[in-house]
């Protein structure tokens, strides 16, 4: 019996006018985030799913349908492509009701037929009572909903979500995350999502695709990204400052300036390599004097910044300089301000070695 293809399944490739070559797929049921800086190629891999801009090669397939295979010479036309996408501007007809902007999306349906699933779609994302105000008469958080329930009306085989919380508010960010996160369980078909926003990324995806300059660096789960990135640019990109010059001692050494430190794994550095040590905030304890185990390092709080109930801190050991966050409460209990010194530890299973290429 022959294995069912991917879900959403593409590869495309162009050097001009947006270099690209990109190749990923998604399963049912999967969310997929793309995340990258302006420029990386993001929202030109949405488009082109959505068959709104031709790649100069490439093939698209969803399921056992293809939609893209420049080299066959097949490009379906958007409407062709069983798609829904939620622009980050929502693009809603501004002289229709929320319910006429989902109907429309559902051309080819008896009207009756038409009104009770848009009424159940709108039912759906929250909006019931709501369905003869036009855009104009509804909050940003709101539009996001009609669009997501127009999106919804094509009964797509792919999701396409690109910064769908971008025109909101932050206080209106948060629910509408958690709409989308109870309707990725709802629904048995694969979701891309742009974004920015690295907490948004890592809170709804299951797994996170990271681009630069029209090439994918990494895949993976949010943990395997944020704490184990294949390369110093993702790294980077996934915000991550705790990144040190680094030598390997042995298999289970490191130099970080004047600093030993046993690590795990090397991810194949050999002893002399030089790398550099992804040192997150999971691997950092601040513990009591006198404490006892691997890596234990004593430091100096540099700058302390109270973020409500969490605080940043900086911390100085000789030549190295690490950020942390500890819960407020604890800065508290523990006195901790600028020039204190502390001692803290650093779990070896949460250094990260990154090879320099």
């Amino acid at each position: 019996m022959a294995s069912e293809p991917p879900a959403l399944s593409l590869a495309l490739s162009q050097g001009a006018p947006i270099p690209l070559h990109v190749s990923l797929s998604v399963r049912r049921g999967e969310l997929l985030a793309l995340i990258g800086p302006s420029g990386s190629g993001k929202t030109t891999v949405l488009r082109s799913v959505a068959g709104l801009y031709r790649p100069a090669g490439g093939r698209i397939t969803a399921g056992r349908e293809t939609w893209l295979d420049t080299d066959a010479g097949i490009d379906l036309a958007p409407q062709a492509r069983r798609v829904g996408l939620v622009f980050q501007d929502y693009a809603l007809f501004p002289h229709l009701t929320a319910l006429d902007n989902v109907r429309l999306a559902m051309l080819g349906e008896r009207d009756e037929e038409r009104t009770r699933r848009a009424k159940e779609l709108l039912a759906r994302v929250h909006l019931a009572g709501l369905e003869a105000r036009r855009p104009d008469q509804l909050s940003g958080g709101e539009r996001q909903r009609v669009a997501l329930a127009r999106a919804l009306a094509r009964d797509p085989k792919v999701l396409l979500l690109d910064e769908p919380f971008s025109a909101v508010d932050r206080m209106t960010r948060e629910p509408l995350k958690e709409e989308l996160a109870a309707l990725h369980r709802a629904l048995d078909i694969p979701i891309v999502l742009v974004t920015h926003d690295l907490e948004e990324a890592q809170s709804l995806a299951d797994r996170i695709c990271v681009l630069e300059r029209g090439r994918v660096l990494q895949t993976g789960t949010p943990e395997d990204i944020r704490l184990r990135p294949a390369a110093l640019g993702v790294a980077r990109l996934m915000g991550q400052t705790n990144l040190i010059p680094a030598v390997v001692l042995d298999q289970s050494h490191i130099r970080c300036g004047s600093h030993v430190v046993a690590v795990r794994q090397l991810d194949g550095a050999r002893p002399g390599d030089e790398v550099t040590a992804l040192l997150p905030a999971d691997c950092i304890s601040l513990v009591d004097a006198g404490g006892e185990g691997p890596n234990l390092l004593r430091s100096t709080i540099s700058a302390l910044q109270p973020l409500g109930d969490v605080t940043a801190l900086t911390l100085d050991f000789d030549a190295m300089r690490l950020r942390l966050k500890v819960p407020t409460r604890e800065a508290a209990v523990r006195a901790l301000r600028p020039g204190l010194t502390v001692d803290v530890a650093l779990d070896p299973a949460f250094v990260h070695v990154i090879r320099r290429s």
